[in-house]
């Protein structure tokens, strides 16, 4: 019992360290994404309020969100890399 849970916390760090690290999804993690999982990429780069995001024709996702209490529209592209306007 006490193995199964350290394992289940260093699982739990691991995937906490590696929400924090900004990595570049391939073209195939990215083109099956959810707006979920989208979200939460985003969440981790610092942005808040996550509202309206939806998939363009073109397969990147937009919507709107804070970041520093600024509102911004959000884009990310297919490789993952999120732009703010």
């Amino acid at each position: 019992m006490k193995h199964g849970v350290l394992l289940l916390a260093l699982i739990l760090l691991s995937t906490a360290a590696s929400a924090q690290t900004p990595q570049t999804p391939s073209t195939k993690t990215q083109s099956t994404a959810t707006a979920a999982g989208v979200a939460a990429r985003m969440q981790a780069l610092g942005y808040s309020d996550i509202q309206n995001l939806h998939r363009g024709p073109d397969g990147k996702w937009v919507g709107n969100a804070s970041r520093n209490g600024v509102p911004v529209t959000v884009t990310t592209d297919s490789e993952g890399k999120v732009t703010a306007r």
